[in-house]
Order: C-alpha cells, then sequence, then structure tokens
C-alpha cells in the first residue's frame, strides 16, 4: 500500500530526475553553440576541430570547466534515462510504430550516453581514439567492410530522419509551447536547428560508407571531418557558414527545449 510519505518521496525522486533531464537539454544546447562558433571560424580559415571532442575540451578551459563537464555528464545520463523510460513505457496501438519509437528512443539514449562518457574523459584527460581509428579497426576485420557500411548508413538515416523532422516541424508534439511570437519563433529555431544537425549526421554517414567503398579508413570520419567535407564542397565556406550557424540555432532550440520539454 502507497503511503503517503512514499508517494511524497517518489514525486520528489520525479521532479529531480525531470530537473536533471532538462540540465541535460542545457548541456545540448551548449555543446552544439560550441561547435557551431568553431565551425563558423574554421568557414573564415581558423584552425581547429569541430565536434563534441573540441566542444568539452573549449568548455573544460573555461573557470570552472571542470565542475561544469560533471554537471554536463548528469544532465546527459539523466537525458538517456529518460529515453529509456519512454522505450519501456510505449504504448503506441500500432506495433510497428511502437517498436520504431523504441528503436529512435534507445538509439537516442546510447548518443546521450556516448557524450556524457566525452565529458567524463575531458575530465580524466583520457581522451578516446578518433572515428578513423575505428573505421581502420572494422576494415581490418572479416566482414568490417560490410559493418562500416552498414554504420554509415544508419548514421546517413539518422541525419535524413532529422532533416524531415525539421522540415515536417515532428518536434512540435514533444513540447508545451508558449503561445504568440514565442513559440512561432522556438518553432522556427527547430526548425532551421535540425535541418543544419541532419546535414553535418549526414554527410557524415556518407563518409562511413564512402570509406566501405574505397577500404580507405581515412575518408572515414566523425562530425569534425563531415562538416570540413562541406568546406572543400563548391561554394563551401558559405555552406559551412550556414550549418554552423544553424547548428548555434538548434542550440538555441535545446535551450527553450529544457524550458518547454514535455515530461
Amino acid at each position: 500500500m502507497t503511503t503517503p510519505r512514499t508517494a511524497a518521496r517518489t514525486a520528489q525522486r520525479s521532479t529531480v530526475f525531470r530537473t536533471l533531464a532538462r540540465i541535460g537539454f542545457v548541456v545540448l544546447g551548449v555543446v552544439h553553440g560550441v561547435i557551431g562558433a568553431i565551425a563558423i571560424s574554421i568557414s573564415g580559415g581558423a584552425a581547429g576541430d569541430a565536434d563534441q571532442d573540441a566542444a568539452m575540451e573549449q568548455i573544460r578551459q573555461t573557470p570552472l570547466g571542470v565542475v561544469l563537464l560533471w554537471v554536463i555528464a548528469a544532465g546527459l545520463i539523466a537525458l538517456a534515462a529518460w529515453q529509456i523510460a519512454e522505450a519501456i513505457l510505449e504504448q503506441d496501438a500500432d506495433a510497428k510504430r511502437k517498436w520504431g519509437y523504441r528503436v529512435k528512443y534507445l538509439g537516442t539514449a546510447l548518443a546521450y550516453l556516448a557524450l556524457a562518457g566525452t565529458a567524463i574523459a575531458t575530465v580524466l584527460r583520457a581522451r578516446s581514439g578518433s572515428d578513423s581509428t575505428l573505421s581502420a579497426q572494422l576494415l581490418a576485420t572479416p566482414g568490417g567492410v560490410f559493418l562500416l557500411a552498414a554504420i554509415g548508413v544508419i548514421v546517413a538515416a539518422i541525419g535524413i530522419a532529422f532533416i524531415i523532422r525539421g522540415f515536417t516541424k515532428g518536434f512540435e508534439k514533444h513540447l508545451d509551447l508558449p503561445a504568440g511570437n514565442a513559440g512561432r519563433g522556438i518553432v522556427a529555431f527547430g526548425v532551421v536547428g535540425y535541418v543544419a544537425k541532419g546535414i553535418a549526421v549526414a554527410v557524415t554517414g556518407v563518409l562511413f560508407v564512402a570509406a566501405s567503398v574505397t577500404h580507405d579508413a581515412e575518408s572515414a570520419g566523425g562530425l569534425d571531418d563531415a562538416l570540413h567535407a562541406l568546406a572543400e564542397l563548391p561554394f563551401g565556406t558559405v555552406i559551412l557558414w550556414i550549418v554552423g550557424a544553424g547548428l548555434i540555432i538548434y542550440g538555441l532550440f535545446c535551450l527553450a527545449r529544457a524550458r518547454y520539454a514535455r515530461m
């Protein structure tokens, strides 16, 4: 039997959990803002990496940077736990859609946990290996070419899903938006941000597929390599600047989501 004291403790824990998850959205906003700013600086000819590792290192070098990184890790772990709970509790009547949502939630949880691991590794000064090393290891294993291609297709599909979600405004159903111009502004930020992030992620997937086709591990890479690949296209500087600005806007959207996300 549930007592009033037990119910109060459960409600208190739920409030703490939601608070940590909302902090996680703030974390995502900060990280994407830093990555976008680095991408814009690269479009102007500056040297540097525009990925999660670089963003975490930038944060570490700020006053109280180590404390901030621990807060970042805690928020991201809370976000991952929230996504796992969403996957477990998903009750869509359509079985295919239900399992589709579950896969999406669990994939998002893994992404959050990976980013939390990057924050912790930065604090411990134990930077992880690059994506190109992983690609080389995969290509050296039996069937590694097909596995690398599969990873590339999945990553590219995730990028396309981001783009579609941006254009269709599919993220709106997860928000309790304010009325008026504030709500419309948040939606506009979401559209631009999702499309920009989708482009960057999709290009990352294409690089993995290209590496599997050419058997060249150096062709594969993470977000930083994807952004540099965009810079090498015709009008690449302009494209990279736009994507970088879009990532900053996505970061601002994440900050708004911290306030208006349905939990």
